[in-house]
């Protein structure tokens, strides 16, 4: 039986081959899968979107994050949730930004929310919610066990990574340099990359978005500006191809992360395209690397800029192999249709009505 899943996106990214979020680059991955198998895919996102199934537009908020624009774009979202409901067939919402509790979809419609950030950076209300037919879930062993609760999470799904990174990049030659990417932010520590690649003598291609938190530009403007010169460059959010070439042509990605990965896409991404993975021991970054292998897993700064050096003596195949093995999209798809199938058999609601 078909299913009509409705998806709730970040207001603030937008969806399609060029997302800088994660959990925009899954949500799109879900997105095609569905609409390929033959199920209806709604997206509620913002406008300039790129789906595959149906888009519901929310509002385009671009000015300064504020407690305004914040209840600007929650109210959008409701919005959008409720019309989307009104009008289709909607089997079963599936939530993926940090504050779901805050438009929640109206009555008792099955709702899955996958939880893409650390689970102590949602408020604990919000993991405690009385709702009737609401799930949740993980995307990493180390991201459920680092901060258990009395929750009985659904299994966990690991993050896939799109098809086109996995093929198509043999052409590609390697050259001496290394890449950061993702948010601009704090908590991703790309100034302590940028520092190490300095240290090591190559160059080094931050990419990645600044969204407008007053503190992620100031991150950006105190901590990231001083460490560019002609070998560290900044390119601003790089889309589906271009980030391709990008880590394909690279010695190493850098995850300087200062706070546990919950599944560190980007890092999954870099082994599709044969690129191995420099990076600090935490969170669920232990669950992708195979030190020696497809990486090195370091604990303390000091030792970013040798671990950079070392992958030049790293197999660019079994890096592949590995994601091929373990990150398809197409598996990560499957695991999900099967989740929503559960869903609405423990709702007792019945497929064919639905």
């Amino acid at each position: 039986m078909n299913l009509t899943v409705l998806s709730v996106a970040f207001w603030l990214t937008a969806v399609g081959p060029g997302s800088v979020g994660g959990a925009e680059q899954i949500l799109m991955q879900i997105d095609r899968g569905l609409v390929r198998r033959g199920h209806r895919s709604l997206v509620i996102a913002r406008p300039e979107s790129n789906v595959e199934g149906t888009l519901i537009p929310t509002l385009a908020l671009d000015s300064r994050v504020s407690t305004e624009t914040w209840w600007k774009a929650h109210d959008g979202v409701r919005r959008a949730i409720a019309y989307a409901i009104e009008r289709y067939p909607v089997d079963i919402v599936h939530m993926h930004a940090l504050h779901f509790a805050n438009y929640f979809p109206p009555g008792d419609v099955p709702t899955l929310v996958t939880l893409h950030m650390p689970l102590s950076w949602y408020r604990g209300e919000e993991l405690k919610v009385s709702r009737a037919n609401t799930y949740f879930h993980c995307v990493s062993r180390s991201q459920r066990e680092l901060h258990p609760t009395e929750i009985s999470f659904l299994p966990d799904i690991e993050n896939g990574v799109a098809s086109e990174l996995l093929s198509g990049t043999g052409h590609i030659r390697k050259r001496n340099h290394a890449v950061l990417l993702g948010r601009i932010c704090p908590e991703k520590g790309f100034h302590l990359g940028l520092q190490a690649t300095k240290r090591a003598g190559v160059a080094a291609f931050l990419a990645g978005q600044v969204f407008p938190f007053e503190e992620h530009e100031r991150y950006f403007r105190e901590k990231i500006v001083p460490e560019l010169d002609r070998e560290r460059r900044y390119l601003g959010p790089v889309a589906l191809r271009r980030k391709r070439r990008l880590l394909a042509s690279a010695r190493c990605l850098l995850v300087t992360s200062l706070v546990p990965e919950t599944s560190s896409l980007v890092a999954r991404e870099a082994l599709a395209c044969g690129t191995p993975v420099v990076a600090f021991a935490l969170g669920a970054l232990p669950e992708i690397i195979q030190h020696g292998k497809t990486g090195f897993l370091v604990e303390r700064e000091a030792e970013l800029a040798e671990a950079i050096h070392a992958c030049a003596e790293l197999d660019p195949a079994e890096c592949k192999r590995t994601a091929e093995q373990r990150f398809s999209s197409s598996r990560m798809v499957e695991s999900y249709i099967a989740s929503y199938r559960r869903i609405l058999e423990c709702s007792k609601r019945k497929l064919p009505a639905a």
